[in-house]
Parts: structure tokens; sequence; C-alpha cells
């Protein structure tokens, strides 16, 4: 469950430092398994390339997103720009699929042909990534949902997936140096197995991000801890409705209150003001509130 930061800015400075560290050791991996791919030949390792320096963009994207998102709201953007996250994430989906594609169509291209036995070395290669992948997943894990960004989760996830990846092509690279040409083929389904990872990333990547951009309600935790602290201010006689749409790692309420009908404008308009305070004071993540007034019902008093 989110943690309630001091500030949105040090939600983004956490944010940014995590993706930071993501797109280094990615590209650090990407560069290595390209390699190491190339020289000892093993076209599953060369998958596994492909799927860190898709990561490396995903990171990228998510730096210049979280970068954009903080920017103040304008004229033509009145609501801020804190969907940035998720028109990045959209774009890196369909760059990771297509991506995917390309491996598969290589993939099954050569599983009949004879090409040489992967090099020893790789499965070294193979199984440094498996580590650090998971490393990566549980800082990312821990920072995204402490936070409340789903674009770091859900980069959290793709980095245990990519480890789940290195994992198969440590397998496929094993059963061709233990089996010798007759099993070349595992180094090719070794590599189907990373594709079909990497498109359960990029779907799940689309799905994510189309809901943050359709207005989807948050998540219950946070909707529910709303409703009781608006409930809870002086003069509010209940809560009517309630919707609470991501935007990023930030949030915008729509709340009617109810109040009491015999009261003055004025009365009613102070109340307003005081539960749209209290949330903003209490939420760090809320960026706005928009707080609508309604009759309370006597009928049952």
């Amino acid at each position: 469950m989110q943690e309630e930061y001091s500030s949105v800015e040090a939600m983004y400075r956490s944010a940014r430092r995590a993706a930071a560290l993501g797109l280094v050791v990615n590209l650090v991996l990407g560069a290595t398994k390209l390699v190491g791919g190339l020289v000892g030949h093993s076209f599953a390792l060369l998958s596994d390339a492909v799927n860190s320096i898709g990561d490396s963009f995903s990171s990228a994207a998510i730096l210049v997103a979280l970068r954009v998102a903080q920017r103040p709201a304008d004229s033509e953007h009145p609501y801020g720009h804190s969907r940035a996250e998720a028109v990045a994430g959209l774009s890196v989906a369909w760059l990771i699929a297509f991506s995917a594609l390309w491996v598969a169509w290589e993939a099954v291209t050569r599983i009949s042909d004879r090409h040489l036995t992967p090099a020893a070395w790789t499965l070294w290669i193979a199984a440094v990534n498996v580590v650090l992948k998971e490393a990566l997943y549980w800082s990312n894990l821990r920072i995204g949902q402490r936070i409340g960004s789903q674009s770091l989760v859900t980069n959290a996830w793709d980095h245990r997936s990519d480890a789940l990846c290195s994992l198969a092509v440590v397998f496929g690279i094993a059963l061709v140096r233990w089996g010798g040409p007759r099993l070349i083929w595992a180094d090719e389904m070794a590599a189907l197995v990373v594709v079909a990872v990497i498109l359960w990333n990029a779907l799940r990547l689309l799905r994510t991000n189309a809901s943050e951009l359709m207005d989807s309600q948050a998540a219950d935790p946070l909707v529910d801890s709303i409703r009781a602290a608006a409930g809870a201010v002086e003069g509010v006689r209940g809560v009517e409705t309630l919707w609470v749409r991501r935007s990023g790692m930030e949030y915008f309420a729509d709340i009617h209150i109810e109040v009491d009908p015999q009261m003055t404008v004025e009365r009613g308009h102070q109340i307003g003001h005081d539960v749209k305070r209290r949330l903003l004071n209490e939420f760090t993540a809320l960026r706005d509130v928009l707080v609508h007034l309604e009759p309370h019902a006597h009928k049952n008093e």
C-alpha cells in the first residue's frame, strides 16, 4: 500500500532514482548479452539482449515522463502533465511488442538450421543476469508501492520476468552444451520462451496505461481512506459520491458531500473548503479535489 511522502517532489525524486538505476543496469546488461550472444553463438542470449535494450528504452521513457509530469499546469493543460507516464508507457509497450515479434521470427527461421554450439561462458552471463534482475525487481517493487508509482511497479515486474527469461536462457544453453548438436534447437526454444514473456509484459503494460488514460477508479483502500477523511470534517453529514482517478503518481478526486440543507450558502462553502484542505493535507498524492455540495435528507432522522 502507498505510503505518504512529505511532498510530491520527494515522490518524484525517489522514482527518478529508481528509474535511473534501472536504465544503467539495463544498458550494461544489454550490451554484455549482445556481445556475448554474437561472440558466443547463442541466439537465446541475443534475444535476452533485445529484452534488456527494450527495458532501457522503457527506463529512459519513464525518466523523461517523470520530468514532464512535474511541470505545473498551464492554459493548455489545466490538469497538469502527470499523464505523461501513461503516454510514455503505451509507446514503450508497442516498441517492446514489435521487437519481440522480430526475435520470434528470427528464432523460428533458425530453429531447423545447423549452427555453432554456444560457448560455455555464455551460461555465466545469463546466470549473473538472473541475480541482478531479481535484485532490481525487489528494489523497484518496494519503491513503486511506497510512492504509488504504477510505472515503477510495472517496471519491477518487468525485471522479474527478465530474471525468468535469463533462467530460461541458462537452461537452453545448458541443454545445448550437454546434448551437443542433437539439442542445438534448445537455444532457439529458449529464445521463444523469452519472446513469450516479452509479449506478455507488453500486453500488461498496454492494459495498465490504457486503463489510466480511460480514468478508471483508484484502488479501494485509497478511495475508502479519502471517504473516511472527508466524512470526519465538521459539518459533513455524509459522502454521496466519490470518484478518484489516477494520473501518473498523482490523483484527482471529485467528491459530493451531504450537508444540512438549512445552512447558509456561506457556511456550506466553508465546509467544502475544509474538506478540500483536509484531503490535500492528508494525501500528498492528491493533486486536486473538486467538492460539490448536496442537501442531506432528514427522512431517516
